[in-house]
């Protein structure tokens, strides 16, 4: 996802050629394709780069990455300026009055008893909150089941934020009073704008870097909760149709996919049946699921 350009006093501009190797690099990296039209905005998230690096041109940039033998140290970091995470608490939350009021009666009428879920691309870390809030709330009534949440995203100032679990009070606003009572501390000071999630939840998410357009997750057992919302509409259709097949390698069967609302599946050949507004139910049997221990996960 991407902003609109920052404003610089320079003045310039990434050439053609550059410009081209530089979106190709970054299709090939994360899946995502500029066209010609994102070139101003691409040029002004670049520039925070070159005042981090002492740079002073764009181009200059392009061979400091290409030519300079620094792509593999910068490219984290390039991945990190230019990507935008638009995130909120309760974010479509249907998805979650579905969860409750469908989804996990299902999975416990399976046996599930530990319910594993994944939120994919996380962001700052509102969905994988979220989710626990949802989780614990309805475990604490229930009397279960237990549950264990992975967040991944590419971006690692991202996960830096999610992981400490602090965000402005007003971000909190969405969430159910009740909710914000039993999972949100505020500070005794009113002069602190902010809020921190409850411990409980903190430590009940694992948070890892995950690149969707990797050949392999290595999230460990299958999935009974797959969140991947607001993602794939930045993708060309090959892209989406690789992406969803790899998450739903990794679905349980009857295990629940969620997508965003402006997302489709339409056309794809895939084993899994709509059962909501965008929410989606593996079918049949799972297929060789590739199961690598999440530790082995890239650590941030």
């Amino acid at each position: 996802m991407f902003a609109p350009a920052l404003s610089s006093a320079s003045r310039d501009g990434l050439n053609s050629r550059n410009f081209a190797r530089l979106t190709q690099y970054l299709y090939d990296t994360i899946g995502i394709r500029l066209p010609d039209t994102k070139k101003t905005m691409l040029e002004g998230r670049l520039r925070r780069r070159l005042q981090t690096i002492g740079l002073d041109t764009l181009d200059g940039y392009i061979d400091h990455l290409f030519c300079g033998g620094h792509l593999a140290t910068e490219t984290p970091l390039l991945i990190n300026a230019i990507t935008v995470n638009k995130t909120d608490f309760f974010r479509e939350p249907g998805h979650f009055d579905y969860l409750v009021e469908t989804a996990l009666s299902s999975l416990a009428a399976q046996g599930v008893r530990k319910v594993r879920a994944w939120s994919a691309a996380c962001s700052t870390g509102p969905e994988p909150y979220t989710l626990a809030m949802v989780l614990d709330d309805h475990a604490r009534r229930c009397g279960g089941p237990d549950y264990a949440i992975l967040a991944t995203d590419i971006d690692t100032e991202v996960l830096a934020t999610a992981r400490a679990g602090i965000y402005p009070i007003e971000m909190l606003d969405p969430v159910p009073a009740a909710m914000r009572r039993a999972y949100v501390r505020v500070p005794s000071d009113p002069d602190r704008r902010e809020a921190r999630i409850a411990p409980e939840l903190r430590s009940a998410i694992g948070f890892a870097r995950l690149n969707l357009m990797d050949d392999a997750y290595p999230v460990g057992e299958p999935m009974h909760l797959i969140f991947c919302r607001n993602v794939l509409i930045y993708f060309d259709k090959p892209t989406q149709k690789k992406v969803v097949s790899q998450l739903i390698e990794h679905l349980s069967p009857n295990g629940y996919l969620f997508l965003g609302h402006a997302e489709s599946v339409h056309g794809m050949d895939l084993p899994i049946e709509a059962v909501s507004s965008t929410v989606f139910q593996r079918t049949g049997v799972a297929r060789g699921c590739r199961q690598v221990a999440a530790s082995a996960l890239q650590a941030v």
